[in-house]
Parts: structure tokens; C-alpha cells; sequence
């Protein structure tokens, strides 16, 4: 059977986009590498599925991804998703402008999609590999590691990143994008926890603080974030450090840069002055270094930084509480990243359509472009507006 249109990848962005070509009256069928569909749908905001965010806008994401972004986003932004998810059946919820289902269950939003799937009759191609993407004669063959090939006149790429390969993406449709002649930006894993061989991760590993952190890489000051701070055995974890983890990741995976740290504000709630009069007065209490920090910092970090304050230096010692530079040796692995940061290069994609440059009726969306968001529900965002803008401009382009 000729399609006009097949969506190599069973996501939230290769979902929507089978749905917006259909509604559009297009044949549509799905391939999908795993035995089901959206199981990374499933894991997202820790199983809640945060759909988007209130506050959307290309601002957060990637500077190369901002004018991509910004082009899908005024075709199919906040107000048409959630008009979307509505025709779905879905109710949802913001919490600290973060959007949820009503349900805070994954699941529900993977239901009304698969509902939408079937009442729009369309096809699945489950466990079926792309290998390969041939044209001949006017039609676009896609062929499966199984042997199988099917044709069609449009095809939308849409096979994710490299995070949490068992879920489905492996970053194996890069291979893909470069035999049409695309270039790769080198994906690095983002929104990941940080290895630091640092003997204070060890003794307080296990341990949560609210912190802020910030990058700073080769000397120069990066972004910053608050929240939580995990000590591990390897380094350090937490919303913060996840939200300050892309640029570090890139230096060191993709610059190969050595000179990079994260520093750790310890106390962000009190400034260096007030903190400064609070141990000036429990100096003058003669109070042991090891309670100098009693009800400012739990119990096992006041034990272990109580050689700070043994000092009469309280200047330095406000110094490494308000931003102890930590070396930072690299990153954890893809099943531990939320996001990838990379992935083919946004200057070869068509801004309006999301038509690749290269080769006429192959679009691309979602996490395989090099556009990633911050947390809050930018990514899936992405997916979700990415997806109904290549399905649907595959039926512009071809009318």
C-alpha cells in the first residue's frame, strides 16, 4: 500500500504529527522501533506527564533551537495544545506553571491518544527498525531492519534523542539523518546528574539541601539555578544541578573541555552580610565549630564543615559556604538524562514546515532536531507542537 504520509517513530511528537496528517485527510501510518507505543510518554514528570508550560516560549530553550522554536510555536502554541488535549477528552491542571493531566497519571494522556489513534484508523507498524530512506520515482521507500519496505509520498521523522535508550531511543535515527545528507550536532546528555570526585560528595552522599548552583567553565560564570541538591557517591544530583547541567555537559562531552566547576551556594536564603552577623554572634557565644552552622544546615553538614569555621577568618569562611567550587569530572550516563542536547542541525530544516532542505517531503520533528528546553514541560511541548506542524505541513507541501 502506497501512504501519503509515514511517521518513522511512535513518540509524542511522531503521535501528533500521525494525527495532524490525518485529520487533514491524509493516509498515515506509523512505524515504531519498539513492541508499543509512547513508552517514554509514559516515564515523563516521574510517571505525572508534564505536558507543558504556562509560560511558553522560545526563550527557554537552546539558542540554535530559539528561531525554530519560535516559527512552530506561532502556528501550533500553548492555547492550540491545550485545545488539543481538550478535543482528546483530556482534563489538565497547572501547578507553578507547570501543566499536568487531571489524573497525574502518564497513562491517561497515552490513553486518549491510542483513542485518537483508532478512531482515526491508523496503522501501527510496531517492533519495525528504520534502516534506511530510498526515493524512486516520485515515492519515498522506508525499509526495516525485518526486511520489510513501505512506501509513501511524505515522511516525518520523528525518532527522539539518545536518553533512556531502553524506553526506545537510542539514537540510532541520526544514521538515518545523515544519509539524506544531514549534519549531526553532537548529542551530549542533558538535565543529567554531575560526577564530581570530590571526598565531601562521599561523606555526605545521601544527603539534600536546598542550594543554588552555577557553572562555570574555564573561569567564566555560567547560568544559575535553586533548588533541590542531592550529595551522592558520585558527584551530585538534584533539580539544580540538573537545571545548570547542559552547558557543563556540553563542555566536557562535546568540547572536551577539562577546566569546569559547579559552585554551590549552601545557604541561598541569607546574603553574605547577614550570614556574617549570624557567626559573628555565635563566635562571640563561643559556640564549637561544629554548631556554628546548628539550624542554618543539617546536622551531618555542619559536622562536616566545621573545619571552615575553626578559623577567625569568617570572611573566607562565608566565602565557601556561599559558593564552594566544586570540580566537576564529567557526567552520568544517557539512562540517567532527561534530555538530549544535539541532534540534527536546525540550519538544514525548512523554518515554516520543518521540510528538510536537503531532500523534498522528508520533515523532521521533535527531540531528534537539535532543540531541547529547559525542565517545566518545554520538551514535551516541543514534541507535542513540533509533531502537529510536520504532519500537517506534509499535506500543505504536497498540495
Amino acid at each position: 500500500m502506497l501512504y501519503d504520509v509515514i511517521v518513522i517513530g511512535g513518540g509524542a511528537a511522531g503521535i501528533v504529527a500521525a494525527i495532524s496528517a490525518a485529520r487533514a485527510g491524509e493516509s498515515v501510518v506509523i512505524c515504531e522501533r519498539m513492541p508499543r507505543l509512547g513508552k517514554k510518554i509514559l516515564a515523563t514528570g516521574n510517571g505525572r506527564c508534564n505536558l507543558l508550560n504556562d509560560n511558553l516560549s522560545e526563550e527557554y530553550y537552546n539558542t540554535a533551537g530559539r528561531a525554530l522554536v519560535r516559527s512552530v510555536f506561532e502556528k501550533f502554541g500553548k492555547k492550540e495544545i491545550l485545545d488539543f488535549f481538550k478535543s482528546l477528552g483530556l482534563e489538565v491542571y497547572s501547578q507553578d506553571g507547570r501543566i499536568f493531566p487531571a489524573t497525574n497519571q502518564a497513562s491517561s494522556v497515552m490513553k486518549v491518544l491510542e483513542m485518537e489513534l483508532r478512531r482515526l484508523s491508523i496503522p501501527v507498524e510496531l517492533n519495525f527498525t528504520c534502516i534506511g530512506i530510498s526515493f524512486s520515482n516520485g515515492r519515498i521507500l522506508v525499509s526495516s531492519k525485518e526486511g520489510e519496505t513501505i512506501e509513501c509520498r511524505k515522511v516525518v521523522i520523528t525518532g527522539g534523542g539518545r536518553t533512556y535508550p531502553a524506553l526506545g531511543s537510542d539514537g540510532s535515527i541520526y544514521e538515518i539523518a545523515r544519509q539524506l545528507g544531514h549534519t549531526i550536532v553532537d548529542p551530549v546528555p542533558s538535565a543529567v546528574p554531575l560526577v564530581a570526585k570530590d571526598p565531601l560528595c562521599q561523606v555526605l552522599q545521601g544527603q539534600k539541601i536546598f542550594a543554588s548552583a552555577r557553572s562555570i567553565i574555564e573561569g567564566t560564570e555560567g547560568s544559575s539555578a535553586k533548588g533541590e541538591l542531592l550529595f551522592t557517591n558520585y558527584g551530585f544530583s538534584g533539580s539544580c544541578i540538573l537545571d545548570v547541567s547542559e552547558e557543563i555537559s556540553i563542555a566536557i562531552n562535546r568540547q572536551h573541555r577539562r577546566d569546569v566547576y559547579v559552585a554551590v551556594d549552601m545557604v541561598p536564603f541569607m546574603d553574605r552580610g547577614k550570614l556574617k552577623d549570624e557567626l559573628v554572634r555565635r563566635k562571640k557565644a563561643n559556640l564549637p565549630s561544629d554548631e556554628m552552622l546548628a539550624g542554618i544546615l543539617p546536622n551531618k553538614l555542619c559536622l562536616a564543615l566545621a573545619r571552615i569555621l575553626e578559623r577567625d577568618d569568617l570572611d573566607s569562611a562565608v566565602g565557601v559556604l556561599k559558593g564552594m567550587r566544586f570540580k566537576v569530572d564529567g557526567t552520568r550516563g544517557w539512562n540517567e538524562a532527561e534530555f538530549t542536547a544535539g541532534g540534527v542541525n536546525v540550519d538544514e530544516i525548512q523554518p515554516v514546515s520543518l521540510e528538510s532542505k536537503f531532500k523534498k517531503g522528508v520533515f523532521f520533528a521533535g527531540e531528534v532536531l537539535d532543540v531541547d528546553g529547559q525542565r517545566g514541560g518545554y520538551n514535551l511541548a516541543w514534541a507535542w507542537a513540533s509533531g502537529w506542524v510536520a504532519g500537517l505541513q506534509s499535506k500543505i507541501s504536497r498540495d
